[in-house]
């Protein structure tokens, strides 16, 4: 007989097939296999699964091959399987929802309201509310949801969770209307700032003089992220930094580097996202126009190209702290922002890494601050 006949659908239905073929009855097979009688009639009525070690024993009397009865006993048990559970389709939904974003983090910071990641109800209710939504299908990281948010890049759940939070805050804050005129000129004012790491208080001040709204977020685990620059109703401009790397320079460079997407009126079809890590902090040709705009006018802002490169010239390659630091006093800038480019351009990091202090605790009583254990209290 053909055992793989699509006729044979369940392991019972190959037993019975077999003993018939032979003229054997139950209760013979019963004796040959030592089993009783009504066990033999749970296997053929398929009341009763063919395991392994059955399977084996029934190979060794009916010559037919152990896999086969697996094969048919596993076909047979999802067949059944399928037909008695429901399907659910908030399912797949939980699945792109929990397999993306970073939902513990987002509970750890407040963000959503839910004690554990396993609340369920909780979370989906929380994160209808995050991204503003009706729906959890709605939400950005979804596929084929309505985008809310558009980048200038491909950006990561994690990353949209991050924009998202810093546009939630961003449009709370009230500051008068944008002036570009008023921004030129408060970036020399800027610049005297980076003197000194303690004056970056007085950043979120002129900045909101200027009618730019300025967030800082802490960044969520894995979402490599430094700055971003959007507007919003296309006529507020909004900053937000997440000072993942807090050093004076990372600091001054990645706010100028945004400011001049401001002041070019860059982020206003597509929000700027930017990620300033190694050379996509440059300004060669292979970098996006928009991008090397800004690089350039951060890179002039911190130390001048051609200053930078005279005193290269003339130092090189032996760098002293001593000439560090007055070079630095020349341009009237803290010593960690030369320092950062004296790294960047030799590639020494372990050079002058004691001049790279900390600007956070200075800036964070006077900004709009979400993160490192402080929860940024949104309205209703």
């Amino acid at each position: 007989m053909d055992i793989n006949s699509p006729d044979i659908r369940t392991p019972g239905q190959l037993i019975e097939a077999l003993l018939n073929e032979r003229g054997w009855n139950k209760r013979t097979l019963a004796v040959v296999l030592a089993v009783d009688e009504a066990t033999v009639n749970r296997w053929i009525s398929d009341k009763q699964a063919v395991n392994a070690s059955i399977a084996i024993s029934l190979e060794e009397v009916l010559d037919a091959p152990a896999e086969r009865f697996l094969e048919l006993q596993r076909a047979f048990d999802l067949a059944k399987a399928r037909f008695a559970q429901r399907p659910d389709p908030g399912r797949r939904t939980r699945a792109q929802l929990f397999g993306s974003l970073p939902v513990a983090a987002m509970i750890k910071r407040g963000w959503i309201d839910a004690s554990d990641v396993r609340d369920i109800a909780a979370v989906e209710r929380g994160l209808t509310k995050f991204f503003g939504v009706e729906r959890v299908e709605q939400i950005e990281v979804m596929p084929h949801a309505a985008r809310k948010t558009e980048v200038n890049r491909e950006a990561t759940p994690t990353q949209i969770a991050w924009l998202n939070r810093v546009r939630s805050i961003a449009d709370e804050l009230i500051v008068p209307p944008f002036n570009v005129a008023a921004l030129e000129r408060a970036l020399p004012r800027l610049h005297q700032l980076a003197v000194a790491a303690e004056e970056a208080r007085h950043v979120p001040r002129i900045l909101a003089e200027c009618g730019i709204r300025f967030v800082i977020v802490e960044a969520l685990p894995s979402a490599k992220i430094d700055g971003v620059c959007f507007w919003l109703d296309d006529a507020s401009p909004v900053v937000g930094l997440s000072m993942r790397h807090d050093r004076i320079d990372n600091f001054w460079f990645v706010l100028r580097h945004e400011l001049e997407h401001v002041r070019l009126g860059h982020g206003r079809l597509a929000m700027i996202l930017d990620d300033l890590e190694g050379e996509r902090s440059g300004t060669g040709a292979d970098i996006p126009e928009e991008e090397r705009l800004a690089n350039s006018a951060a890179q002039e802002f911190c130390v001048p190209s051609s200053k930078m490169d005279s005193f290269v010239a003339r130092k090189a390659p032996f760098f002293s702290e001593r000439d560090m630091t007055a070079f630095a006093k020349l341009l009237g800038v803290h010593a960690g922002l030369v320092a950062g480019q004296l790294q960047h351009r030799t590639g020494r990091y372990d050079r002058f890494r004691q001049h790279l202090v900390g600007v956070r605790t200075h800036i964070r009583a006077n900004a709009a601050v979400d993160g490192w254990g402080d929860v940024y209290p949104l309205g209703e």
